[in-house]
Order: C-alpha cells, then sequence, then structure tokens
C-alpha cells in the first residue's frame, strides 16, 4: 500500500541510515533522511516532495522540503559514506579491474526556471526537446552495477553568459571530472567504456590516455582512419567507406547473449587516426552479414593492445554498456529519479545522489541476502525482485503498526478528507 510511517519501518533500513548519522549534524538533519529515503523506496507512483511527505504519516511537507533544500548538508559526503559501506562487505567489494561505464541521461523538464534546464538532446525520447541532462559513472564487474557519481550538465541557454559563463562545462568535461574522482578513490577500472559522444572526441580520448585508462568506445561513421594497404603504403578513409570495401569473409558472426539474443558480424582491424600517436584498433559491428544489407552498423574505437581486441572482445566488452541503461530504467521506473520540486542545482544533485543511496541499499541486501531470509520465498536475482521483497516488508510491519494505531491513522485520513472505519 502506498501509506507509510518512518516509526513502522524494517528494522534493516535503520540499519542503513545509522551508517550515514555522521554526515549531519542535527536531528532534524537524520530524521529527513530517513523520510526521503523511505519515501524514494516506498509503493507510490510518484516521488516528488509533495507526494513523499503525503503518504507518510507523521511527516511535514515543510520539514521535507528543508531538509532538501535548506539544511546545512553535504551530498558529496552522503556519497563517499554509501561506497565505503559497499567497501567494507565481501560480498560487495569493489574490485579492481571493473568497467566504468560513463553516459549521460535525460528527461523532459517544462519550463526554464529549473538550474540545467535548455533545448537538448534527450536519449529516453530520442529527440530534443526541453530537458535535463546528468553526466555518470557506472560500475559494472560482473556481478554488480553500480552508480558511482553524478554532475548536472548546465546548458549553455540555461546560464547567464552561454557558453562564456563561468559555470559552463562541456559534457565531456564533466566526464573527466567524474573519472578523476574515480581515481582519487584508488579505484582501479580495468576499461572505459563510451559511447560516440565521448568516443569520437579526440580531445577526450587524449585525456583517458594521459591518465594510463585503456578505453573501448563508439565512434561516428564518418571519422577519417589510415589503414596500411601493403607494406609501403596507406590509405586514408572514411570508417564506413572501410566498411563497404570489406568483402562478406572478412566479418566474423558473433551472438550475444543479452536479453534477447541476437547475431552480429564483427570486423576489426589496427589503423592510425589524426592527433593520436600510435596505432589504435577499429571495430566495425553488423547485424548483417554484408554492408548493403546491414540496417543497423556501429563502429567502436579502443587503445586496447592487438592481442586482446578480437571480435568476441569487442562485443562482450561493450555490451556490458547496457547495465547503466537498465540503472536508468530502474531508477527512474522506481526510484523517482526525475521527479523532484526543486529548481537549484544543489537540491538537485541532493536528490539524484538520495536516488543512489536508495539504489544501493536494495543492491546490498540483494547482494548480501538479508531480504532473501526473511522477507522472499525465492532468489532475489534482479533490483526489482529486492525492492518487492523490501516493499514487503514495509507493508507487513505498517499493518503491524497499525493494528496498536488506530486512531493516529484515522486522524491521518481525516486530515485529507476522508473517513476511515
Amino acid at each position: 500500500m502506498k501509506e507509510t510511517t518512518p516509526a513502522a519501518m524494517p528494522p534493516c533500513f535503520e540499519k542503513w541510515c545509522h551508517r550515514f548519522d555522521e554526515a549531519f549534524t542535527h536531528k532534524a538533519q537524520k530524521r529527513g533522511f530517513r523520510h526521503y529515503l523511505g519515501g524514494l523506496l516506498g509503493e507510490s507512483e510518484r516521488k516528488n516532495l509533495s507526494q513523499l511527505a503525503l503518504n507518510a504519516i507523521g511527516v511535514e511537507y515543510h520539514q521535507l522540503h528543508h531538509f532538501l533544500t535548506e539544511a546545512p548538508w553535504s551530498d558529496s559526503k552522503i556519497n563517499e559514506l554509501r561506497l565505503e559501506i559497499m567497501n567494507q562487505c565481501s560480498q560487495t567489494r569493489i574490485s579492481r579491474g571493473f568497467s566504468l561505464i560513463i553516459d549521460d541521461s535525460g528527461h523532459r523538464k517544462s519550463g526554464n526556471f529549473t538550474d540545467g534546464v535548455g533545448r537538448q538532446y534527450i536519449g529516453e525520447i530520442g529527440k530534443t526537446d526541453n530537458g535535463i541532462v546528468v553526466v555518470t559513472t557506472h560500475l559494472y564487474d560482473g556481478r554488480k552495477s553500480l552508480p558511482l557519481d553524478i554532475e548536472l550538465y548546465q546548458h549553455a541557454n540555461s546560464l547567464p553568459e552561454g557558453k562564456q559563463d563561468s559555470e559552463f562545462e562541456k559534457k565531456t568535461e564533466l566526464a573527466i571530472k567524474l573519472i578523476d574522482r574515480t581515481i582519487e578513490r584508488k579505484y582501479q577500472p580495468g576499461i572505459v567504456i563510451i559511447d560516440a559522444g565521448y568516443g569520437n572526441n579526440t580531445s577526450f580520448l587524449l585525456e583517458l590516455e594521459k591518465r594510463q585508462l585503456k578505453y573501448l568506445g563508439g565512434v561516428a561513421k564518418n571519422r577519417k582512419i589510415t589503414i596500411n594497404i601493403s607494406e609501403n603504403i596507406q590509405q586514408t578513409i572514411r570508417i564506413d567507406e572501410l566498411a563497404q570495401s570489406l568483402p562478406k569473409e572478412a566479418f566474423t558472426e558473433i551472438q550475444l547473449n543479452l536479453d534477447k539474443p541476437r547475431i552480429v558480424w564483427v570486423v576489426t582491424r589496427e589503423i592510425e587516426i589524426s592527433q593520436l600517436k600510435g596505432k589504435r584498433n577499429i571495430a566495425i559491428v553488423m547485424n548483417a552479414s554484408t554492408f548493403s544489407e546491414a540496417t543497423d552498423i556501429d563502429y567502436f574505437i579502443t587503445n586496447v593492445s592487438t592481442s586482446t581486441v578480437t571480435p568476441e572482445w569487442i562485443v562482450n566488452t561493450y555490451s556490458q554498456r547496457n547495465w547503466v541503461e537498465v540503472f536508468y530504467r530502474e531508477a527512474k521506473g522506481w526510484l523517482g529519479l526525475k521527479e523532484y520540486q526543486v529548481r537549484d542545482k544543489r537540491s538537485l544533485l541532493r536528490h539524484f545522489i538520495l536516488v543512489f543511496c536508495a539504489y544501493t541499499f536494495i543492491l546490498w541486501h540483494q547482494m548480501t541476502g538479508g531480504l532473501r531470509r526473511r522477507w522472499a520465498n525465492k532468489p532475489l536475482n534482479t533490483f526489482t525482485e529486492a525492492l518487492e521483497a523490501f516493499r514487503t516488508a514495509m507493508s507487513y510491519r505498517f499493518f503491524d503498526w497499525l493494528t496498536h494505531n488506530r486512531d493516529v491513522f484515522a486522524a491521518y485520513k481525516a486530515s485529507l478528507g476522508y473517513i476511515w472505519a
């Protein structure tokens, strides 16, 4: 049911929230943290401030709004504690060699009073519209998919001086800032996975190489590359023209075992590219065995050694990028990532980090088995299954509370204009 009350949350929720208490200086802040997180995890379809307060008995809107917008606490401190908690458990620890996924995600937002709002490409609807875009770093290590950091991209139109404004930063600049934050924590990614928006930016690739990072990223079809025709002859050609010139026999058939298994045809080549010293490897991935028959063609570039870069490695490694899309879908659909009633950048980032905390709470319990032991009769293999188990615990505890607090619940319903019997 939609109604909850802070007085009846499962014990595991209080234990989780207690780990963050050092980030707050007052009891009101600790209480606000618990109220907000509990609202994000609840069954209400809407996750804005009004709805979170409305569905929680004993929670006042103005107190919740003050916690998110005015109270003196640090979202970066909360985020660091969140990652430290994951590192303290052997089942959830962040080990070396993970895939670091860089991505940006947007959602529609009407009006022009919210920081960062502007007409820009919104990935979830596949076109340009008025909205907000965030840049994130995401970890995948074969066992867990975990968001690391997030920054708000402030579109030039949302800033007083446009691109000349001191606060304006390109998405690639924000991405490098987030990557540096990951490195400063002594996390050691095995590879950085990026889409064509980043992979086609030579300056961004140079920044990755300056940090001695391996990468695999998309590139535009019109990107010019230099290939060896023979021992002493080179040719500069567009990458799509190279794909068109290759015979059918050059491609290797690979089966991708995703949610919906599909077959792709892949070829790899060692090339040179302007502004990048030395050799790189490119890959062409098509959904048909010939260029003329293909309706979906992707192009990739990597600085990983040729001995490692095989068609199987390319498709299996880049398919890990799908995990960040899964995260966005779950965070937006279940935890209200894009639902808020605030306008300034600080409050927006606070909301995003609190969503990260809610997501990590469920992930931690999914991996450690806490929810499975008491609140589920089957293995919790996905985030959604673990969240449903926790919501079962919330409902059970709430009904138990209700049997002893019927007068409180009746007063709550009466305040909304309902008669409850």
